[in-house]
């Protein structure tokens, strides 16, 4: 079965986005120059499976950031919703966690990128996700949408390493504890 793999960002207080979606806090002035581990992070990478959430923001992207295959969970969407630019590289389902993994299983993809909250959350909750890379930005929001939601039981880590950077970004890795 393929692993998967979480790599995103929050704020301190744990978001990844507004309320509305807006995103624009994670450009933080000088830490574009940094590198924070992401293009060997995505070199190791078979296919990204994302939720619809994302995709809607990823897909405004000019130009469109990501050399693998993309899956798009989500229950209102089809593939007939993907861009015509993006026909051939991005697929949509609408399947539990298991399933997804299987499906990309079938397709040869060894090691899946998770992103989006809920579908962290949900993959996180099927006990799928192998390990985690947050990137902490050096801002509150106050409100917003949050990386992590309710769980049934806790999920324990191990941490793995923390890395400060000099534009205030902090990045730690955890393994989930099987």
């Amino acid at each position: 079965m393929p692993s998967c793999h979480v790599f995103i960002a929050t704020s301190i207080d744990g978001l990844i986005a507004r309320e509305d979606d807006d995103i624009d806090w994670l450009h933080l002035p000088g830490a574009e120059a940094e590198d924070h581990g992401y293009d060997a992070f995505i070199a190791g990478i078979d296919a990204i499976v994302m939720g619809r959430g994302s995709f809607d923001k990823v897909v405004t992207f000019d130009p469109w950031p990501y050399p693998l295959p993309v899956v798009v969970l989500s229950a209102t969407m089809t593939d007939a919703d993907i861009p015509d630019r993006l026909a051939g590289r991005v697929s949509v389902l609408d399947l539990p966690p298991w399933e997804v993994v299987a499906h990309c299983a079938a397709r040869g993809w060894n090691r899946l990128y998770v992103d989006g909250g809920r579908v962290i959350q949900s993959f996180l909750r099927a006990g799928l996700i192998v390990d985690i890379v947050l990137t902490c930005i050096p801002v509150i929001l106050g409100a917003g949408k949050p990386l992590f939601g309710a769980l049934d039981r806790d999920i324990p880590l191990d941490h793995l390493e923390t890395r400060a950077f000099p534009s205030g970004l902090t990045q730690s890795s955890y393994r989930v504890r099987r």
